[in-house]
């Protein structure tokens, strides 16, 4: 696939593969997007290419892969609080006490070094590189927590599993954003988002089952922690198979591998690639941070940092804050450990239920749009929630909250990738996503206090002012996205 007479740059062989009959790539989505700039004198390039390609086996697989790494990383997300009563028995904590919220903010600590140190490393290393990195680290640090002798070595690997955790998704939201084509971007994508989800409920129900139980002397919150080590796994089994982007080695102006990674793609998609224009190469050589920061601080990115930024610092409290806090909420209420484990649960089923209901909505709904109203959303239900005085109507309220915040995520994950170009890509989204890590890790430390002087009615307030500061800046200041080319997007 590699050999001289097969490379994209060979005019002859170009011309023979475009000309081929019903796999021709050429025939169809190439003469497409000729046909979508002609007044710009545009010609065919990788990322032209990569929008307009069919989709094939190597996307589905890379969608399937980076769905089962975010799947590990969810359920470390929603692992502290699923666990946190059998940790305060176990530890003798009190929900008030310095210890117990240090427990729980200690992995969104590790996320935010995570995203703000790591998620620039897929713009350095690679995007496979650097997703089988994060996946292999936060596993082995869970696996380690599992065998903790104290409460302080149990927060310290909660803190270093926070680190690979915080660094996968921004890799994973760029890593799909520039293998998928244009018009099945949002929708593959919220596939992948979706199989990360139902590591939710899992971890839920896994709580319920095995809080109560001891193994001997082992607790049965060990268990549940030890298998959030089963990521390591995997990432052994995929490691040769997973591709590398072909956006990503061009901007790095390594072409002959890009342009090899781009035939690999279009020949799972059973497609020929036409020839095309030599590539405008932006650097040359693998870009500098500093060379990233000043791409970011050029318009029209400079407006959309400022828009991510403010975006990330206030999300968390809605997305992050429910599922953080929402067993200690309903144990405010005067439900039993038992009940309160219960009733969190059933409401986490409507995390995959709603990345489900996400799929069709990101190809119908413009995603700006979708994401200002799912937002919008999870404030009135968590209201909802937050006010509900028996245990049908807490678990009603908390399944539409959960539900809408999983569109809101799938939303904004997919937008918030499309929004840059692949050389800044991961750095964008790393040092604004750790925004919201940093905050949900304080989570506990503000919303805790609200609870307990004045109820959970003015925690949810806090949230949902929070929510409509999110909703205003990005209808201020997001731009369009669906069913546009990345190039559109942004215009290098």
């Amino acid at each position: 696939m590699s050999s001289n007479r097969d490379t994209i740059s060979d005019g002859k062989a170009g011309r023979r593969r475009s000309g081929a009959a019903s796999s021709s790539f050429s025939a169809s989505a190439a003469k497409a997007t000729l046909e979508s700039a002609p007044e710009s004198g545009d010609t065919l390039t990788l990322g032209r290419l990569m929008d307009d390609m069919p989709v094939g086996t190597l996307h589905r697989f890379v969608v399937w892969v980076v769905g089962i790494g975010l799947f590990f990383d969810m359920y470390e997300i929603f692992l502290v609080s699923s666990i946190g009563t059998a940790l305060q028995e176990e530890y003798g904590f009190d929900r008030h006490s310095t210890d117990f919220k240090l427990l729980l903010a200690s992995a969104f600590i590790g996320m935010f070094f995570g995203s703000f140190f790591l998620g620039s490393m897929a713009d350095r290393i690679g995007r496979r590189k650097a997703f089988l990195v994060s996946l292999a680290w936060y596993s082995g640090f869970s696996l380690i927590g599992a065998f903790s002798v104290n409460a302080w070595m149990l927060l310290v690997c909660r803190l270093l599993t926070g680190i690979g955790v915080g660094a996968i998704y921004p890799v994973a939201d760029s890593f799909l954003s520039e293998i998928l084509p244009k018009d099945r971007r949002g929708r593959l994508a919220a596939w992948a988002y979706t199989a990360s989800y139902f590591a939710v409920p899992m971890v839920g129900f896994l709580a319920l089952w095995l809080n109560p139980l001891h193994f001997g002397v082992v607790g049965g919150w060990r268990v549940t922690l030890a298998i959030g080590s089963l990521g390591a796994v995997f990432v052994m089994l995929v490691q040769h198979r997973l591709p590398e982007s072909p956006r990503w080695l061009l901007a790095q102006g390594r072409v002959s591998e890009a342009h090899a990674m781009l035939r690999r793609f279009a020949q799972s998609a059973a497609v020929s690639v036409p020839h095309i224009a030599p590539e405008k190469v932006i650097n040359g050589h693998a870009s500098t941070l500093s060379e990233r920061l000043a791409l970011l601080r050029r318009s029209p990115y400079n407006k959309r940092y400022v828009m991510l930024a403010i975006f990330h610092l206030f999300q968390g409290f809605g997305y992050y804050g429910f599922g953080t806090l929402a067993s200690l909420v309903v144990k405010s209420r005067g439900f039993n450990v038992t009940d309160g484990t219960l009733f969190t649960a059933l409401s986490f089923l409507g995390y995959p239920v709603g990345s489900l209901l996400s799929i069709p909505l990101l190809n119908w709904v413009e995603r700006r749009s979708l994401v200002i109203g799912a937002i919008l959303a999870i404030a009135v239900f968590g209201l909802g929630f937050a006010y509900s005085n028996n245990s049908a109507l807490i678990v009603f309220f908390g399944v539409l909250t959960t539900c809408a915040s999983n569109v809101f995520s799938n939303a904004y994950h997919v937008y918030q990738a499309e929004i840059f170009p692949a050389g800044a890509r991961s750095t964008a989204i790393g040092s604004t996503y750790a925004l919201s890590r940093i905050v949900s890790g304080a989570l506990p430390f503000v919303l805790l206090p609200v609870l307990s002087l004045y109820g959970a009615g003015a925690m949810f307030g806090v949230i949902a002012a929070a929510l409509v500061v999110v909703a205003v800046t990005v209808r201020a200041l997001g731009p369009r996205t669906t069913r546009r080319s990345q190039d559109d997007i942004n215009p290098v």
